[in-house]
């Protein structure tokens, strides 16, 4: 499995912005797809964004498709989600989570790998 850790959380005001960063080691992070999801408190964990592993496909939730973009530096081991427009309803744990083979997949039990998580708070 690979190791990861996610940064770059904390408490944004509403329409901010912040990007979190997921930085991998353990394996060959251009083997992975990635993926980012997110837990609101009582709610299930849900998908958000996913890459694959060249960076050429990726996928977004409804709810995000225009405002986040994910991106991945195979050079540097780090996956980003740079998060714009923030709304109130953003506000959740963030998680980075990693999936060996090449094809990005919204799929939650797809993934192999998953980091502590982030906490992101937007204040209305």
């Amino acid at each position: 499995q690979v190791q990861l850790v996610e940064s770059g959380g904390g408490l944004v005001q509403n329409g901010g912005s912040l990007r979190l960063a997921c930085a991998a080691s353990g394996r060959t992070f251009s083997n992975y797809a990635m993926g980012w999801f997110r837990q609101a408190p009582g709610k299930e964990r849900e998908f958000v964004a996913s890459i694959s592993w060249s960076g050429v496909t990726t996928y977004y939730a409804d709810s995000v498709k225009g405002r986040f973009t994910i991106s991945r530096d195979n050079a540097k081991n780090t996956e980003y989600l740079q998060m714009n427009s923030l709304k109130p309803e953003d506000t959740a744990v963030y998680y980075c989570a990693a999936r060996r083979g090449s094809g990005a997949t919204t799929k939650i039990h797809e993934y192999d790998s998953w980091g502590q998580g982030t906490q992101v708070t937007v204040s209305s």
